[in-house]
């Protein structure tokens, strides 16, 4: 089984292009661009979450929390993205295993995925 990796963010360009970037690295990409990661919870096993952080519907730091704080996701690496906010505060306040800053190169988001999974 393939390693699936979930995306969440709001801006269909971000979806539009990280989706085939990790496909062609190997990866079975899901994306959504609302919060309803809960959704993909419970019906696709999830080896890692990207979640941006400002979402239109709600706070990315908030979905992180309430997914490393239950039982069933609190395994599950959650990269956090943003460009409005640094890595101090996304992590402090969200409980995330990393982040990574907008805009990126799509080479260095590889290497934090990479890092997050086995």
């Amino acid at each position: 089984m393939n390693t699936c990796i979930l995306v969440v963010d709001d801006e269909m360009d971000i979806l539009d292009f990280v989706q085939p970037f990790l496909n062609e690295e190997g990866y079975d990409v899901r994306t959504t661009t609302s919060g309803s990661i809960f959704q993909h919870v419970k019906h696709d096993h999830l080896d890692l979450i990207l979640l941006d952080v400002l979402l239109h519907e709600k706070d990315g730091r908030i979905i992180c929390q309430q997914l490393k704080t239950h039982e069933l996701t609190k395994h599950i690496p959650v990269i956090l993205f943003s460009a409005h906010i640094g890595k101090e505060n996304a992590l402090s306040e969200s409980l995330a295993d990393d982040f990574i800053r907008k805009p990126f190169d799509l080479r260095d988001l590889l290497e934090v995925v990479k890092k997050h999974l086995p």
